[in-house]
């Protein structure tokens, strides 16, 4: 029996780009286990455990970013947020930002275990300032807590972009899987308050719609890493008992706007092989309605997280090219010089 067929069992699903299918047939049955209200907390205390989080000291590399740990107010009746900022050493000039939020499902992971990628991946060749945000977790803390975090500690930021040394017209909200559909949040959230102002979002496999009710949700449930019992179970951590309901507002689940307008442009990626395959071309396709423009890429044989299971592959490094090319073209001005 192949791999393929292993993994993913009879059912009729798009196949699986031939390298990252050798890594999922790979993968424990731990690891593919979908996350349930029942274990919900062992899987977090399990991720708390064991997901790497380096220290402000790895972080900087050698000397070759310049790292600091800032603890600025969070929201009315809420408490402080953490940021991590971080830049490349040397660059003189305020540098365009990247305000990013941390994947997990908006019930697990961090702000520093994104980062080494980011800054070796994006913000040294780009010569990009990168924020991540240490957000509240669900189900401790629910919809609006931990938007409201992201957007406190955006605001803050936008307020100290001259002393942290960025462009306040330079600002990049994004982030992965949860932290994909935090920053389509945050976007529709600044909109709709009147800022700060943000150059672009960059949704990567974007987490948009509680409902559940895609193809793609369906189609992939049992196959992919992050599947549709997984992704209920997040949105109820995250929304209660709200789940599901009509007049659920878009800042919880940006896939429920019916007004896209006056976004900033998007870069919308996502798999042919995850569950939010048809969210996220349902968004981008909305943006266009609205006359807004969004990027679109659907990665043949994609897999939910693909480019970190299998960050060599060559379907990953296509992906982090035409990232970065967007990213390049948005920005628009040189890259700040190197002092000597």
């Amino acid at each position: 029996m192949s791999a393929r067929r292993a993994f993913s069992g009879a059912k009729a699903v798009p196949p699986f780009d031939p390298e990252l299918s050798v890594v999922l047939a790979s993968l424990s049955a731990e690891y593919r286990a979908p996350i349930t209200p029942d274990n919900l907390r062992a899987r977090q205390e399990r991720d708390a455990a064991t997901r790497p989080r380096p220290t402000v000291e790895d972080l900087r590399a050698d000397g070759r970013f310049e790292v600091a740990e800032l603890c600025v107010p969070g929201p009315p009746d809420g408490p402080d947020v953490t940021l991590v900022s971080a830049r490349p050493s040397g660059l003189t000039g305020p540098l365009p930002l990247l305000y990013y939020m941390h994947g997990g499902g908006m019930v697990m992971g961090n702000a520093w275990s994104v980062l080494p990628r980011l800054l070796r991946e994006l913000a040294l060749p780009l010569g990009l300032a990168v924020v991540s945000v240490e957000y509240r977790l669900a189900p401790q803390a629910q919809y609006p807590g931990p938007l409201l975090d992201c957007f406190a500690g955006l605001a803050w930021t936008a307020e100290h972009a001259a002393e942290l040394g960025v462009d306040v017209d330079g600002i990049v909200v994004g982030g992965k899987s949860a932290g994909a559909g935090l920053a389509a949040a945050l976007a529709l959230l600044v909109r709709d308050r009147g800022g700060p102002g943000l150059l672009g979002q960059l949704l990567l496999s974007a987490m948009l719609d509680d409902r559940g009710g895609t193809f793609s949700s369906r189609q992939m449930t049992g196959t992919d890493v992050w599947d549709l019992t997984s992704n209920t179970t997040a949105w109820r951590a995250l929304l209660g008992d709200r789940q599901g309901a009509v007049d659920l507002p878009p800042h919880a689940a940006p896939a429920r706007a019916t007004d896209l307008s006056g976004l900033p442009p998007a870069y919308v990626e996502v798999g042919s092989a995850e569950m939010f395959r048809d969210e996220n071309v349902a968004y981008a396709n909305a943006i266009w309605q609205a006359g807004g423009q969004a990027e679109l890429h659907v990665w043949p044989g994609a897999c939910h997280g693909f480019d970190s299971l299998a960050p060599r592959a060559a379907l990953s490094r296509d992906a982090l090219q035409a990232r970065t090319r967007w990213l390049q073209r948005l920005l628009a001005h040189p890259v700040a010089e190197r002092t000597a």
